[in-house]
């Protein structure tokens, strides 16, 4: 396959490249599946090469896996790993609050993070059944800080969760999630293919941080369920850098991920 340009990329590298940035050099982080597996690797290869990465299925990397992975348990994450042992091991971590960042997919996110990967509809007879929770939950709850990848549509930035299945910032009001027994700081922003959106210091409702090349403030807020408040300081995402790109492109050559 030819190389592909580097001043030209795709909506999901941007969030792979912003979802790196999110990663600091010796944090630990939940990795998950899809484009934050990715975006480890980009963190790794770029300003973090400490940083760590724990899977759910029980292993845990100090550098990115040297062979292409469709799933976290294919065999190239496997070899190499600096640990591997039983999932209730890597979640025991978790729970003891050494997870610095979390990334979480869903259906649905609110304005206050509350994410959503259980059903859509009436709870009796749903529109649609999700996966459910997975490892989703622990995360919410137990890491220090995550952050979630999603497409930008009206139906999944919603105003109020259909279920919640990992609680974000709850109903906004200051200190909901002590009050409530949540160990973890919550969400601490959300990427999607058209802009970032941050939280206020200690929680709180989500504002618009950046757009996306391309974007407006106006088309973010169109495709967005509710009023969506824009930061003082809103400005362009800055695109991937040609360093981030060769090294994402080196984990995902064909594109597998990002076309």
């Amino acid at each position: 396959m030819a190389s592909r340009a580097t001043d030209v990329y795709t909506p999901q590298e941007l969030m792979i490249a912003v979802a790196a940035r999110e990663i600091n050099d010796g944090d630990l982080v939940f990795v998950g599946m899809r484009l934050p597996i990715l975006a480890y690797g980009v963190a790794r290869g770029t300003h973090a090469p400490t940083a760590r990465a724990l899977f759910e299925t029980g292993l845990m990397r100090d550098r990115p896996a040297t062979g292409f992975l469709a799933t976290m348990g294919d065999p190239p994450n496997v070899v190499e790993a600096l640990w591997a042992t039983r999932m209730s091991n890597v979640m025991a971590l978790m729970a003891q609050g050494c997870v610095d960042l979390g990334f979480i997919g869903g259906a649905e996110v609110d304005r206050f993070g509350n994410l959503n990967t259980s059903y859509v509809g009436d709870p009796e007879r749903p529109l649609t059944k999700l996966p459910g929770s997975g490892g989703g939950a622990d995360i919410a709850v137990l890491s220090r800080r995550w952050v979630t990848l999603m497409k930008h549509e009206r139906r999944r930035l919603v105003e109020r969760a259909s279920y919640v299945t990992s609680p974000g910032h709850g109903d906004g009001s200051p200190g909901w999630r002590r009050r409530n027994g949540l160990l973890g700081g919550g969400p601490a922003a959300i990427v999607t293919t058209m802009a970032v959106l941050r939280f206020p210091e200690g929680g709180g409702e989500a504002y618009l941080a950046s757009v996306h090349p391309g974007c407006t403030v106006e088309d973010v807020r169109g495709s967005t369920g509710w009023d969506l408040r824009v930061g003082a300081d809103v400005g362009l995402t800055p695109p991937p850098t040609g360093e981030e790109l060769a090294e994402l492109r080196k984990l995902d050559p064909e594109g597998f991920w990002t076309r």
